[in-house]
C-alpha cells in the first residue's frame, strides 16, 4: 500500500500555486485585477519551489510531475488568459460581434498555447539540454501578461483604451510558447561542488533587483518579463547573423 501514497510537502507548494491560480481567475471576474495580477505572480513563486523542496527533500515523484503541470495549466494557462479577457479583451465586443469574438478566441488561443507549451514540455523532458527552454515557459507567459496588467492599472489605463495591444500581447505570448525558439533556463550546466556557485556579479544584480522589486514592483515585474521574453527571439537572430558576419 506504501506505493500508493504520495508525498505531501512538494505537492503542498504545488497545491498553492494552483490555488493562486484558482484565485487569480475569480478575482479577475469581479475586476480585481490588482489581486488578481499578485496572485498569479505568488503562483510562480509556489510554483519554482515546489521542484526545488522535491529533490532538498528526495521526494521526486511522477504524480508530482503530473499535478504540476495541471496546477501550471491553471496558473499559467487559464488565469492569464481570463485575467486579460476581463481586463480588456471583452470590451473588444464594443467594436462588433466579430471583434467580441475575436477577443475570447484571443484568450482562448493564450491558454491553448499554454495547454501544448506544458504537453510538449512533458514529452521532451530528459530529452533536450537542461540549459535551454524550447518556447517561453508559461510561468514567463504569464508573468508578462500579469505584470502588463499590473502597471497599466498602477496608471489607471483602462482595458478598454488598451484593447488591441492587449489582444496583441496576448496573441505574441501564445505563440512564444509554442515557438522553436530557445530560452535560457538559468539552470546551467556544471557539476560537483562548483555547480551552484555563480559569479559575483550575480549576487549585486540580484539585490538590485530586490531593491527596485520592493520600490516599484509591477514596473520591475513588467522589466523583467520583457526583457526575457524578448531575450529569446534576440539570440534567435544573433545566431543567424553570425555565420554571415563569420564569412565577411
Amino acid at each position: 500500500m506504501r506505493g500508493r501514497g504520495i508525498y505531501l510537502l512538494p505537492n503542498l507548494f504545488t497545491t498553492g500555486a494552483l490555488f493562486g491560480g484558482f484565485y487569480s481567475i475569480i478575482a479577475a471576474s469581479q475586476g480585481r485585477f490588482e489581486i488578481a495580477c499578485i496572485a498569479i505572480f505568488i503562483s510562480a513563486v509556489l510554483d519554482g519551489l515546489d521542484g526545488r523542496v522535491a529533490r532538498l527533500t528526495n521526494t521526486q515523484s511522477e504524480f508530482g510531475v503530473q499535478y504540476d503541470s495541471l496546477s501550471d495549466l491553471v496558473s499559467f494557462g487559464m488565469a492569464p488568459a481570463m485575467l486579460m479577457y476581463h481586463w480588456a479583451l471583452v470590451t473588444l465586443k464594443l467594436d462588433g460581434p466579430t471583434w467580441g469574438k475575436v477577443g475570447w478566441l484571443g484568450a482562448f488561443l493564450y491558454a491553448a498555447c499554454a495547454a501544448l507549451r506544458l504537453a510538449r514540455f512533458n514529452s521532451q523532458v530528459g530529452k533536450v539540454d537542461k540549459r535551454w527552454f524550447i518556447g517561453l515557459a508559461s510561468p514567463a507567459a504569464a508573468g508578462l501578461i500579469a505584470s502588463f496588467v499590473w502597471v497599466c492599472h498602477e496608471f489607471h489605463l483602462p482595458g478598454q483604451q488598451l484593447r488591441y495591444p492587449a489582444l496583441a500581447l496576448t496573441v505574441l505570448a501564445g505563440l512564444l510558447m509554442v515557438s522553436r525558439i530557445r530560452y535560457n533556463s538559468f539552470k546551467g550546466s556544471r557539476q560537483g561542488p562548483k555547480a551552484d556557485r555563480v559569479p559575483f556579479f550575480v549576487l549585486v544584480l540580484v539585490l538590485a533587483g530586490l531593491i527596485a522589486l520592493w520600490i516599484a514592483p509591477a514596473i520591475t515585474l513588467l522589466g523583467a518579463s520583457t526583457l526575457y521574453a524578448l531575450s529569446g527571439p534576440l539570440l534567435w537572430f544573433r545566431r543567424r547573423r553570425l555565420p554571415v558576419e563569420d564569412v565577411d
